[in-house]
């Protein structure tokens, strides 16, 4: 079951970096961002997490938590987060259910090829559990500052 828009995401417990296990209900009271991104240290990947860095204290004021989410290893995310200086964690979701649920684990193609993979894309989830906004398959540019003013407005009510 995938998530939809105004319900309740079902809860889900993950891996992440810092030895940290991440539980949806554990986080009532705070919005939570979910990025879904496909690989570490690609450029893409890259500038978008270095983004979402560039506006923690932002996001930390508006009550919100900050996820990176892909399929990479703990180990590769713990390289990935120290080198780029994140302040957030990076979720380690390897059999892609994280992305199942989320429903961007999907076909993509590149140069022709055909492959299973995960479309960058982005959730925000109200201090309730419930999902608010959804960005599906984005471009990197300018993203996170959507992402920001619609966690600024929820936050305000």
């Amino acid at each position: 079951m995938t998530v939809a828009i105004d319900q309740p995401v079902a809860d889900f417990q993950a891996q992440a970096t810092s030895g940290q296990q991440v539980r949806l209900s554990d986080l009532k009271g705070k919005q939570v961002v979910l990025y879904f991104y496909p690989k570490d240290a690609t450029p893409g990947c890259t500038t978008e997490g270095m983004d979402f860095r560039a506006r923690f204290e932002q996001f930390q004021a508006a009550n919100t938590v900050i996820f990176g989410v892909s399929m990479d290893s703990l180990k590769k995310h713990e390289s990935f987060k120290c080198k780029q200086e994140f302040p957030f964690e990076l979720i380690s979701d390897e059999a892609h259910e994280l992305c199942d649920q989320f429903g961007v684990y999907q076909l993509k193609k590149n140069y022709g090829k055909e492959y299973m993979g995960i479309v960058r894309s982005t959730f925000l989830i109200d201090k309730d559990g419930v999902l608010r906004e959804e960005w599906r398959n984005l471009k990197v540019a300018g993203h996170v500052d959507k992402v920001l003013a619609a966690a600024e407005a929820l936050h305000k009510g």
